[in-house]
């Protein structure tokens, strides 16, 4: 199995459960993560990724650490600084129109969105609600494109756009597509050499449907049109992807892949879960399982089954650990032996 990992986790695009896998898995093998200095979730993001933002690293002493997956913008000279040549480079994409839809729920206090009262309103007129001097701004617009790296507000000429992506291409092993999670996975377990177990998980930091709203087909279009760049992203990618599937795999097989994973996550939520599956987060009944309430999403959660033995009990409770909370025990983890 592959241990050397760079993901970059791209924002409203099912990330955080693709962390929780690398959060599983680096804890049960005992491996090390590229902290921010002092803990948290952010690796000098908005700003692009510095090494020394790295908690542990020195440039006297470069020190390799197994898995970088907290937030950054890529800037891939300072990751190389960080990790193992032969990391694995991988990242998320979504589906733009719903990513913005996303986006403007989660992220409504940011300057771009706070005055607009829809999305809708918001697309009107962009330019009256987003500035994009404002350090908050790449929230509103080509999120992913800023994620990855490049400039949102950049033109969209067939020439830059083709730059973009042979850079994406030249960084990233895999691009995961979040609309076909399962298949995903699939592709993950393979070229990381893992094991269903490990890239079986349950869906976090998802919305409640009370705070989903589908944009129109106008409003598609305006998306669409806003978010260029990363709709160019995203049609690329998404295209080869099914290229990937189709050359290195099959649709046969692949569907047999993806039943055996769904079969074991239906097995999985039988074991580790009261009711069927993700619950209000009201109705959440341990705080420690309770997810970061952010913006107007409301965030779903689980609620474990009481009796479990220890061992069921701690692999259940690593499959529903919002990203937050994990995160932190895992710093603790990491620099306990530090502590005087």
């Amino acid at each position: 199995p592959k241990t050397d990992i760079v993901f970059l986790k791209v924002h409203k695009s099912a990330s955080s459960t693709v962390i929780n896998i690398l959060f599983r898995f680096g804890d049960t093998h005992n491996l090390t993560f590229a902290f921010p200095v002092g803990g948290g979730n952010q690796l000098y993001y908005p700003h692009h990724f510095l090494a020394r933002s790295v908690q542990g690293f020195s440039p006297s002493s470069p020190r390799r650490f197994n898995i970088v997956c907290h937030h950054m913008r890529f800037l891939q000279p300072e990751v190389q600084k960080v990790v193992s040549r032969s990391a694995v480079y991988f990242s998320i994409l979504r589906n733009p129109v719903q990513l913005m839809e996303s986006s403007f729920m989660y992220y409504k206090g940011t300057s771009a969105f706070s005055r607009a009262h829809s999305l809708e309103e918001f697309l009107s007129q962009p330019y009256h609600y987003y500035e994009p001097t404002k350090s908050d701004s790449h929230y509103a617009r080509n999120l992913m494109t800023f994620d990855f790296g490049f400039n949102p507000d950049g033109e969209v000429s067939p020439a830059r756009v083709q730059l973009m992506l042979k850079a994406i291409e030249a960084s990233f092993d895999l691009l995961l597509i979040s609309e076909y999670f399962d298949e995903s996975m699939v592709l993950l377990k393979e070229l990381l050499c893992w094991d269903l177990d490990s890239v079986v998980s349950f869906p976090l930091n998802s919305r409640h449907n009370s705070t989903k709203f589908p944009p129109s087909d106008a409003i598609v279009e305006k998306i669409k049109d806003w978010n260029r760049l990363d709709w160019e992203i995203y049609t690329h990618f998404n295209r080869t992807f099914w290229e990937r599937i189709d050359r290195d795999f099959g649709r046969e097989r692949m569907q047999r892949e993806v039943k055996a994973l769904r079969e074991r996550q239906a097995e999985l939520a039988r074991t580790c879960l009261q009711g069927t599956g993700s619950v209000a987060p009201k109705d959440i009944k341990d705080s420690s399982l309770q997810p970061l309430q952010h913006g107007n999403a409301k965030i779903l959660g689980y609620n474990l089954k009481q009796g479990l033995d220890k061992e069921t009990e701690r692999m259940c409770r690593r499959l529903v650990t919002p990203e937050l909370q994990y995160s932190s025990a895992l710093y603790k983890k990491q620099f306990a032996q530090k502590r005087p």
